[in-house]
């Protein structure tokens, strides 16, 4: 009798802890590394990663700065613990989702116009912006 006493209290207290357990996302920094370098199209190594915070559900926010001074807001979305745990760990990481912060590229906060080229990746909504 006395196990049994001591898992029915033990038990609720196990269960609450590994749902509570569940709610932060289980990506580490190389996964979120290797999505950011996708998205924003450059190399790991070349970004720092800062600001990060993560919100209830996996949802993790945070800061792309590069070398040379471009700053890309990001989010990706992280299995937590208890979706890992649900799906026998077949739960994958979303992709990186990044925007260029305003004033990180060229005059104005404006992206650099593109290189002339020979026409040959140029159409015509490129040519009436003046991009080609």
């Amino acid at each position: 009798m006395h196990i049994r006493s001591f898992v029915t209290r033990v038990a609720p207290l196990t269960a609450a802890l590994a749902l509570l357990s569940g709610c932060a996302a289980t990506i580490d920094q190389d996964g979120l590394e290797q999505r950011t370098a996708q998205a924003i199209g450059r190399p790991a190594g070349q970004f720092t990663i800062t600001d990060r915070s993560e919100e209830t559900g996996g949802r993790i926010n945070y800061t792309a700065n590069t070398r040379d001074g471009k700053a890309y807001r990001c989010y990706l979305y992280g299995a937590t613990g208890f979706q890992k745990a649900m799906s026998f760990g077949q739960t994958p990481h979303s992709d990186a989702i990044c925007t260029a912060m305003a004033g990180g590229a060229g005059k104005g906060g404006q992206p650099a116009p593109a290189a002339k080229d020979s026409g040959a990746a140029c159409n015509a909504l490129l040519r009436a912006a003046g991009r080609c």
